[in-house]
């Protein structure tokens, strides 16, 4: 008999909080059950096994961070909504290191609300580059810059990459300002 009060919900926020504490890495089951107090077997009544639960977690750090970067872009435009969606996202990164990698995973096609989200974070980067005029084709490409640009700095910095003593929140703004900077000028689609 499930334990009362345990939902495929509940086991997905507490596998995200454990995410966070150890690392997605080294997010397990066993780990999960553990830390809601049932057993491995009683685990498999609320989540299908390790692939699910991890699917599970990337739609909820999905849908989390994409309402993050849209609450920042709300009431501005160009550079300075630029500036506040990174800032959202490298905010969540830093606020949810296990959860976080979480993100990257390509939503599940069946997975109607993992769709949802991820579109949801990536359609506010296009709404910012459409104020830039950038669309179509072009967009695709601006937005896959912005991606990479975020998200590796991102993975460098919880990496220890930036060893230099240089400020980091310093190097950052500057990357936006060259973001900014190339999609005012960003070749157009044909």
């Amino acid at each position: 008999m499930p334990r009362a009060g345990l939902t495929p919900q509940s086991v997905v926020r507490a596998a995200a909080d454990l995410a966070d504490e150890v690392g997605l890495d080294r997010l397990t089951l066993a780990a999960v059950a553990a830390r809601l107090g049932v057993t491995l077997p009683g685990l498999y009544k609320h989540v299908r096994g390790a692939d699910a639960l991890h699917q599970r977690l990337s739609a909820l750090a999905t849908a989390e961070i994409a309402e993050e970067m849209v609450a920042a872009a709300v009431g501005r435009a160009g550079g300075d909504a630029l500036r506040a969606v990174a800032a959202a996202y490298r905010d969540y990164a830093h606020r949810h290191p296990g959860r976080y990698p979480a993100t990257q995973r390509v939503p599940d096609p069946a997975d109607a609300e993992h769709r949802a989200a991820g579109e949801r974070a990536v359609g506010v980067v296009y709404a910012i580059l459409r104020g830039y005029g950038v669309t179509g084709d072009a967009a695709v490409d601006a937005v896959r810059t912005f991606r990479a640009s975020v998200h590796g700095f991102v993975l460098l910095e919880a990496a220890g990459g930036f060893g230099l003593p240089q400020d980091v929140d310093r190097s950052f703004g500057r990357m936006l300002d060259g973001l900014d900077a190339a999609y005012r000028t960003w070749p157009r689609s044909p």
